[in-house]
């Protein structure tokens, strides 16, 4: 599978016992596994350095373990439990028009952007800022984030597996009451109907059902703290179920792309199993079929309304998982000719419909629930763990064969969280050893102090009030500091590297340039939208609470704090880079926005940067 562009080089690279792959000579550019090398005539200078040996880089196995590791990343929890919700909430099938346009003019093109920036560079999210060097703080940027986020969405893969522990018997434990973890004001669901709730609570807000307080009183053990300043100690059941997610991570991680595209075989094909099972069983239930057409209503009167421009703009780049380096790291693996343009058209798609098709099969089973309950869909329709860890649960324990279903939900829910947390900590592993070469020599070892450090800092979250501080992470550690990473990076790529150059470097791998429509997006269009997001999300951001309970002003704080803790990394490098680069001032600028490889040319005072170029 790999070409050689001739013969002499292949045996040279025989006898060092390194693999190389040399391709598009005849565009002057020759590639070897970790850079690519312009001969002098074609760009003036070599980028990389060293021996061959240093500069092999590892590629996927198979194009299948890429494509399956992107898909498996970017379809994670959100798609199966915020999806369905905001498309419900905002208008059913009107929501459509505003998430289908955003992902054609932002969505795609940055997904493309970051495929084909990790491709041609085979570098991390740090190291690939050799293109403009003032940026490689937006590098660290997201490597800090996708830590952060590793710190949190590890428990709730914990809670998932210990659910499928539990789900391991012959009655479900949240179908009654008679449990030692139930409070006195239980109430079972076959008694609780629309008469019984008045118009106090609607029923996925009620807090006294079996599942409800499985979730709360048994799995959270939320009933023990009064909030986030009175945590208590680890749970060591979840503590067990956490250990376990590590050990999974690690094993899938240690041997780099080699292993991880081997697991994601698994972990990104068994949701679509689940959730095909999952829905021909839904459509089978009494008031399905109303739970459907709630999810599928179209009521354009919403699209007046600028939160369901927000939300489906929120929506179609979380659910991409743009801007947190996996893309990147996972592209730099890629063969260099790879048709990275294909790869993100395909599973950028995949993942949308994904969303769309798991509405299916969460609305047909909200609409049996809302007729076993005699209670409107609006009633039992919710979003994120309520929706996961209680209100599906419930109707699942309510069904013949729940032992069966409960499982494979559980399964699918594991599997969702793996790959995703995969991508994250790949990102960090793959941005960080490409920067400290001796990472990279030790990735077994520096593989298991990221996953263990995780591991320690999650601790905090399976405390009796560790909700809280899983709150609190989820709302600011990858909220506004994500949507200004990826701000600045398409600014980086787009305006001081340059939209043309960057068509030329697609154009070397995969013999095309990309059309205007691509170009247009990179250079104004998703800017433009990012700008928009950023703004939104801090405007739009209130005082943090979770159900009743609002998190004091300090929390708040800490919450800003570690936003800008990753965000700060921005201005600091490029302040630092600049100090350190000698010269005038004019030729440090020069120097910290013209790519490595070209420095010679701002020696020589012709800086490309500083021309008018159109897009």
């Amino acid at each position: 599978s790999y070409s050689s562009s001739s013969s002499s080089s292949t045996s040279a690279a025989a006898k060092k016992e390194v693999e190389l792959i040399l391709v598009k000579e005849q565009n002057g550019v020759q590639y070897t596994n970790s850079s690519v090398v312009a001969s002098p005539s074609s760009r003036g200078c070599t980028s990389g350095s060293g021996s061959a040996e240093d500069e092999v880089r590892e590629t996927w196995g198979k194009k299948m373990d890429f494509l399956l590791s992107v898909i498996g990343f970017a379809v994670d929890l959100a798609n199966v439990w915020r999806f369905p919700y905001l498309c419900y909430k905002n208008g059913g099938g009107a929501f459509l028009i505003p998430y289908v346009l955003f992902l054609f003019i932002a969505g795609m093109p940055l997904f493309y952007m970051e495929l084909a920036l990790g491709q041609y560079n085979k570098e991390g999210a740090a190291t690939v800022w050799k293109i403009c060097p003032i940026f490689k703080g937006v590098g660290y940027t997201v490597i800090i984030i996708a830590l952060y986020v590793g710190f949190y969405y590890n428990v709730i893969i914990a809670w998932s597996l210990y659910y499928l522990f539990a789900s391991l018997t012959s009655e479900l434990p949240w179908l009654k009451c008679n449990n030692p973890w139930n409070s006195p004001n239980c109430t079972e669901p076959q008694h609780i109907n629309g008469t019984f709730l008045g118009n106090r609570t609607p029923y996925a807000k009620y807090k006294n059902t079996p599942a409800a307080e499985f979730y709360e009183r048994e799995v959270l053990h939320i009933h023990e703290s009064k909030g986030i300043n009175d945590l208590g100690l680890p749970r060591w059941e979840l503590a067990l179920c956490l250990i376990l997610v590590v050990f999974i991570l690690y094993f899938s991680l240690w041997k780099g792309v080699k292993s991880s595209g081997k697991v994601v075989y698994v972990t990104a094909t068994m949701p679509y199993i689940v959730l095909f099972v999952l829905l021909i069983r839904g459509i089978t239930l009494p008031g399905a079929m109303n739970g459907i057409r709630a999810y599928l209503h179209i009521d354009l009167e919403k699209l007046n309304d600028p939160q369901v421009w927000i939300d489906a703009a929120t929506q179609i780049f979380f659910s991409l998982g743009a801007g947190f380096g996996v893309l990147i790291a996972f592209a730099s693996y890629n063969k260099f000719e790879n048709n990275c343009y294909r790869d993100a058209i395909l599973t950028s798609t995949i993942n949308c419909i994904t969303s769309f098709f798991s509405g299916f099969a969460i609305f047909s089973v909200l609409g049996y629930m809302a007729h076993q309950h005699q209670v409107n869909i609006k009633d039992v329709a919710t979003e994120g763990a309520g929706l996961v860890f209680i209100i599906y649960p419930e109707a699942i324990s309510t069904l013949p064969g729940s032992t069966f279903f409960a499982i494979v939900f559980f399964i699918m829910l594991l599997t969702l969280g793996i790959d995703s947390s995969m991508g994250g900590m790949e990102a960090v592993i793959t941005g960080l050893s490409d920067d400290f070469k001796f990472l990279k020599r030790h990735r077994k070892l520096f593989t298991f102090a990221v996953v263990f450090g995780t591991f320690l800092i999650a601790l905090l979250c399976i405390t009796n009030g560790g909700i809280f501080v899983l709150t609190l992470l989820d709302a600011y550690a990858a909220g506004t500091s994500i949507l200004f990473g990826v701000l600045i990076e398409a600014i980086g790529v787009s305006w001081f590297y340059g939209v043309d150059r960057f068509s030329e470097d697609i154009e070397r791998m995969m013999g095309f340039k990309p059309g205007i429509y691509w170009r247009v997006c990179w250079k104004f269009v998703s800017p433009a939208f990012l700008l928009v997001v950023v703004i939104a999300s801090i405007v739009t951001s209130g005082n943090l609470r979770y159900d009743n309970y609002i998190f004091p002003r300090w929390s708040n704080m800490v919450g800003w704090s570690i936003a800008l803790s990753s965000m700060l990394f921005v201005p600091i490098y490029a302040i630092y880079k600049l100090l350190i680069i000698p010269g005038t001032f004019k030729e440090r600028i020069a120097y910290a926005i013209t790519p490595e490889h070209e420095h010679h040319l701002v020696t020589e005072g012709n800086v490309r940067q500083f021309k008018v170029r159109q897009c």
